[in-house]
């Protein structure tokens, strides 16, 4: 599954990729027709909180409309609403420009503790196993097991 977020809902795009999902956002300030007209023409599921998008022609095909505040509330609310799986594939793309990761080449700039991690093809960001990927993996889990 495609998935669009508008810009409202950044946070929970970010987790939404973390967990492997393909997540395109669009810009701030784009008008709302130009977001359906992207699902609809991108195959995507659009997630919004933006009531007034769905009087916008063929948006009700493509949209999700999301009522929680948080990233929390609405990672509840979609878990239910399009089953999400949010350890479908975790750590696979880039948080920030949801490029799929390619494993990266050694480098002595590295800290001395980290034997493998990943880049952006994209934005050439690293990633790297670390505590904070233990945390992550730990909140997805518990998403996983406590919102279904």
């Amino acid at each position: 599954m495609k998935l669009l977020c508008d810009e409202m809902l950044k946070g929970l795009a970010r987790w939404l990729r973390t967990s492997g999902y393909d997540v395109a956002m669009e810009p701030d300030g784009r008008p709302d027709r130009q977001l359906v007209a992207r699902a609809l023409a991108e195959g995507r599921v659009l997630l919004t909180r933006d009531r007034f998008l769905l009087q916008i022609r063929d948006a009700m095909r493509v949209t999700v409309l999301l009522e929680g505040n948080g990233v929390e509330s609405c990672a509840r609310e979609i878990t239910r609403k399009l089953d999400i799986d949010w350890l479908l594939n975790p750590f696979t793309r880039c948080s920030l420009c949801n490029s799929p990761l390619i494993e990266a080449e050694p480098s002595p700039q590295w800290p001395p503790d980290i034997r493998k991690a990943y880049r952006c093809p994209c934005c050439n960001k690293f990633y790297w196993q670390g505590g904070h990927v233990e945390r992550m993996r730990q909140k997805l889990e518990c998403w996983q097991t406590e919102f279904r």
